[in-house]
């Protein structure tokens, strides 16, 4: 996918991003759609995501190449991208269902909350869920209201309508994943089981503790690992995973609330301003000042930054 998306160029593979300027979602529908070799487009290149994906395939064939790795495209199934991630439908015809691409604002950001699906498009532990024959009109129905929701002008309610459908989208796959490994299962458990521990703690201590031997102590189990298991999990260090969530925390109180930038990073962990000010924009490619009037559309889009490191 990612013909509707801006693209740019970062570290030599191309970048999807979601094409309106300050919308965190969208929903494309596939009808009969063809990519690869035999699709009048010619082969696609693997491109890499700036947002997270799911793709729900009612009927049709193929193959998806998610970050080297082949993953069938097959009826009734729903495939989830990361961000991140390098995609590129190899090849795939008669494909009937939907994509839905979201940021990371629309995940659920509710601390206090267990039933946080966030983990399904952060890992690459999961990436195709089959969806029971029964579950289908619901799910597709689901994704009807949610691209309604995204075609129509923003109001206030918006943000929080489209939040909760997409938790639902992903609580149902992960409740069909569930299902699935109890019926068979997996060998990486351990692993996974390790990572969202550690996805609930962080939650509860991003803000706070940024080191990764605070998060290896409070979960009971070598640093080296907890690092080995997020890696299986999320091909991501620990300290990367506690940057992604302060950032992300900092990003969606700029677009959401009117604090002032200062008190944005506060509450996101960062005690100077002016550090916070670099870190932000070596992750989004601008200042956070010029992120809130982007995503708010009142400025234009930004170059695409470069490959984000933050240090500290």
């Amino acid at each position: 996918m990612g013909d509707a998306t801006d693209r740019a160029t970062v570290g030599g593979i191309a970048l999807d991003r979601l094409p309106e300027a300050g919308s965190p979602l969208e929903v494309l529908t596939l009808e009969d759609a063809r990519f690869g070799v035999d699709s009048a487009c010619g082969p696609r290149r693997p491109h890499r995501h700036d947002y997270h994906e799911l793709v729900w395939t009612r009927a049709g064939s193929g193959r998806h190449l998610i970050d080297g790795e082949v993953s069938p495209v097959e009826p009734n199934t729903v495939t989830l991208i990361g961000r991140g991630q390098v995609h590129v439908f190899e090849r795939a015809r008669g494909l009937h269902g939907a994509v839905v691409r979201f940021g990371d604002e629309l995940l659920q950001g509710d601390r206090t909350d267990a039933a946080n699906p966030a983990w399904l498009v952060r890992g690459r532990a999961v990436q195709t869920v089959s969806v029971p024959p029964g579950e289908v009109r619901r799910l597709e129905a689901a994704i009807g209201l949610l691209a309604a929701e995204a075609r129509r002008p923003p109001d206030s309610r918006t943000a929080d309508l489209q939040r909760h459908l997409l938790a639902t989208l992903l609580l149902w796959t992960e409740r069909w994943h569930g299902d699935a490994r109890v019926a068979h299962p997996d060998a990486d458990d351990p692993h996974l089981g390790l990572y969202r521990r550690f996805g609930e703690l962080l939650e509860r201590d991003y803000a706070r503790h940024h080191d990764a031997p605070h998060y290896a102590d409070a979960l009971g189990v070598p640093q080296a690992a907890l690092s080995r298991a997020l890696m299986h999990v999320t091909g991501r260090t620990t300290k990367e995973l506690i940057t992604d969530r302060r950032m992300l925390e900092a990003a969606r109180l700029l677009r959401f609330s009117e604090i002032t930038v200062g008190e944005a990073a506060h509450r996101s962990g960062y005690g100077d301003p002016l550090y916070f000010s670099r870190a932000f924009k070596r992750r989004f490619g601008e200042a956070p000042s010029a992120y809130r009037e982007r995503v708010r559309g009142r400025a234009p889009e930004p170059q695409a930054p470069g490959p984000a490191h933050e240090g500290g």
